[in-house]
């Protein structure tokens, strides 16, 4: 227990944008893992650390992370190992590494068919890793490569649709906005302008206490992109990136003193 609640409070410091927080107690949550020699939760932590490394932008770090985790899953049956594929992917691709995307989320795929829950997983929550935010980290990584077609639009659709019912347990507003950003990168790499300033609206609208890290810098990649674009000189391009431009993040949940 000592282990989840230290993992928790890693999360949230890393939610308020504290990363050095976040790194101290995730080895906190590291060696408790390893003293109560739990391969999930050992597994589990290097997946935070990797998300924290992710946001952090530093994809290096965040790759290594992953990799660590995801060769100590070998042997376990439950999702925190699709989980660690995931970020390995997401991670791989800021880095423009094609061929470690395709792998891992080839076998994220291939493990998802034959995964039995573990006690993790019964906890549920930040603890287990639902088909529908597989399908959100595995659409962000083609994303990030820069890639958009009919197909891969198609899915960025199912990503979000699969966060878009509050009542679903897996639901988070931050991955639904993850997945709208996402949708709006491979629609702007489609070649669809208008498309992409329609899925990535309902972000831009979410109120200034909403807009964690994550968000800012998922809506800041869909400026990047336009600026790059064929159509950037279009008025719906050249407006939606002045938008994004301006979007401000929410104030820091911490005194400011607190704040690194």
């Amino acid at each position: 227990m000592a282990g989840i609640l230290s993992f928790l409070v890693a999360k949230g410091f890393n939610d308020m944008e504290d990363r050095e927080q976040a790194r101290t107690m995730s080895l906190l949550a590291a060696a408790v893992a390893k003293d109560a020699e739990h391969p999930g939760l050992m597994v589990l932590v290097n997946g935070l650390q990797s998300l924290i490394e992710y946001w952090a932008d530093r994809p290096g770090d965040a790759l290594f992370y992953a990799q660590r985790g995801a060769a100590l899953s070998s042997s376990l049956s439950g999702t925190v190992g699709l989980w660690l594929l995931g970020l390995e992917a997401r991670a791989a691709a800021v880095m423009g590494d094609e061929e470690t995307v395709r792998t891992a989320n080839l076998a994220a795929v291939e493990r998802r068919e034959s995964v039995e829950l573990e006690d993790l997983d019964e906890l549920g929550g930040l603890l287990t890793y639902s088909p529908e935010k597989q399908a959100y980290y595995a659409v962000e990584a083609e994303a990030l490569l820069g890639h958009g077609n009919a197909d891969l639009s198609a899915q960025a659709e199912l990503a979000v649709r699969g966060f878009s019912d509050r009542e679903n347990p897996h639901w988070a507003f931050g991955d639904l906005a993850g997945a709208q950003c996402n949708q709006a990168l491979v629609l702007l790499h489609s070649g669809e302008v208008d498309g992409a300033a329609q899925a990535i609206r309902p972000v831009l609208e979410l109120p200034p206490t909403f807009r964690n890290n994550g968000i800012v810098m998922s809506a800041q990649r869909v400026r990047h992109a336009l600026m790059t674009s064929n159509a950037r000189t279009a008025t719906v391009a050249r407006e939606l990136r002045e938008e994004i431009a301006v979007y401000a993040p929410r104030r820091p949940a911490l005194p400011a003193a607190t704040q690194r």
